[in-house]
């Protein structure tokens, strides 16, 4: 990879809640959570305006390897590098839990190993930005998404000026 591209800003993608939103109650499955129904909330769309940010789009979420072969072709997006969650250590997880830190953060700095990186999560707390900032050098955006409305245009907005002011 060029020098270029590793400057290139990550952007790490959640499913649950950013992609697929839980709505107000009324858009759920009245028999439970069927997957059809579950994954007819996903907006087509959302793909070609994520693959349009000058950004290296990473899947950052529990669906794993799966977000490649269920989410990427309902959204037009490609096959794309996927965060494999590691087991935390005991002395992490215990901190983590002390400072109300998501279980995502530190193998999201680990993993953007000093590059820019914006991450979209439903998760997201005031304890992960004051944590990110803390111990990661370059520039990052944590940018919480409301599970029950998922991306909008107000957020693509934000990201992309983010991502363009660098």
């Amino acid at each position: 990879m060029g020098e270029a591209g590793r400057n290139r800003p990550l952007f790490f993608l959640d499913v649950d809640g950013p992609l697929l939103p839980f709505g107000d109650g009324s858009q759920r499955d009245p028999s439970g959570t069927g997957p059809t129904v579950h994954l007819a909330r996903l907006d087509p769309r959302v793909g070609l305006r994520l693959a349009a940010l000058p950004c290296d789009l990473v899947w950052a979420t529990t669906w794993e390897d799966e977000a490649n072969t269920v989410i990427a072709p309902r959204i037009g997006l490609p096959r794309l590098p996927v965060v494999n969650w590691p087991e935390p250590a005991i002395e992490d997880e215990r901190e983590d839990q002390w400072f109300g830190l998501c279980w995502k953060t530190r193998p999201l700095v680990t993993w953007a190993n000093r590059r820019p990186f914006i991450w979209v999560d439903d998760e997201i707390t005031d304890a992960d930005q004051d944590w990110v900032s803390a111990h990661h050098p370059g520039r990052a955006l944590l940018h919480r998404v409301p599970p029950a409305r998922g991306l909008t245009d107000a957020d693509f907005t934000t990201l992309d000026h983010w991502l363009r002011e660098a």
